[in-house]
């Protein structure tokens, strides 16, 4: 734990970790949190597949920068791009000719706004819970490939391996949810976006803390000097954590916190 007394800077991934889907809000404890956190000088980030136009139910918290699109684009307080890679056109030209005559939902993200293939009742139920309205339909017509920074997928985890190696193979597939894989150019990750903010801070890795629930935290998790799984993480992202602490709605990132002495 004494780790803790070096931590200048503290990584939040969004949904499951400071946002409850349960309450639907940030817990008052992790407010209360990441207020201290701010008063001590210790440097705070959002850390998310979400876009930076897509959390606007925690930007009132004043973050230092925000890593989107799960380290596709990540940016600083006043909205600077500090950088921004996006998928391969290729991948995402395979994409569109395999679903056009294959059931499969998905969603394009590019840095102001996305688009969906199709309003199924899966779609419209997966940005009931990201408390996000339904995008409009893609353009198959006359579709934009070479600016999209992210993709989702409604695709089983038994198919994902065969999926990605076959249509979409210069990409890499993450899980935030069983039902649903974020989908990002091959070498991306929430960990890229962290060295980015390193790097521009001017503080190293080991001076770096973070907490995560899902698939797509597992590299943030790992890199940071310290790595806290939220308790309704899944095994597999317990299994790479430093610490696992209790849920969001108990208390999480809080507790944590005091166990670290922060």
């Amino acid at each position: 734990m004494d780790k803790a007394t070096t931590v200048k800077a503290v990584f939040f991934d969004i949904d499951g970790t400071l946002f409850s889907s349960t309450s639907r809000c940030i817990p008052e404890s992790a407010m209360r949190a990441i207020a201290l956190l701010r008063e001590r000088g210790i440097r705070i980030f959002i850390a998310t597949g979400r876009s930076i136009n897509a959390i606007h139910h925690v930007q009132h918290l004043d973050f230092d920068g925000y890593i989107t699109f799960n380290g596709g684009c990540c940016v600083t307080r006043d909205k600077r791009v500090l950088f921004r890679q996006a998928l391969d056109p290729q991948d995402i030209q395979q994409l569109l000719n395999y679903t056009s005559n294959q059931p499969m939902n998905f969603s394009l993200m590019y840095e102001d706004c996305h688009f969906v293939n199709q309003a199924t009742q899966e779609i419209i139920d997966m940005y009931a819970y990201l408390n996000l309205p339904v995008p409009p339909l893609v353009d198959r017509m006359n579709p934009d490939i070479c600016n999209i920074l992210q993709a989702n997928i409604l695709l089983r985890q038994e198919d994902e391996l065969e999926f990605m190696s076959k249509i979409m193979p210069n990409s890499v597939a993450t899980r935030w949810a069983p039902h649903s894989a974020d989908i990002n150019p091959k070498g991306i990750s929430k960990k890229v976006g962290v060295e980015i903010f390193c790097e521009h801070y001017g503080f190293h890795i080991s001076e770096t803390m973070s907490f995560g629930d899902g698939g797509n935290d597992i590299e943030m998790l790992k890199h940071t000097a310290i790595g806290v799984a939220m308790g309704n993480a899944p095994d597999e992202v317990k299994a790479v954590a430093d610490y696992v602490t209790d849920d969001i709605d108990n208390d999480g990132v809080w507790n944590a916190l005091v166990y670290f002495g922060i």
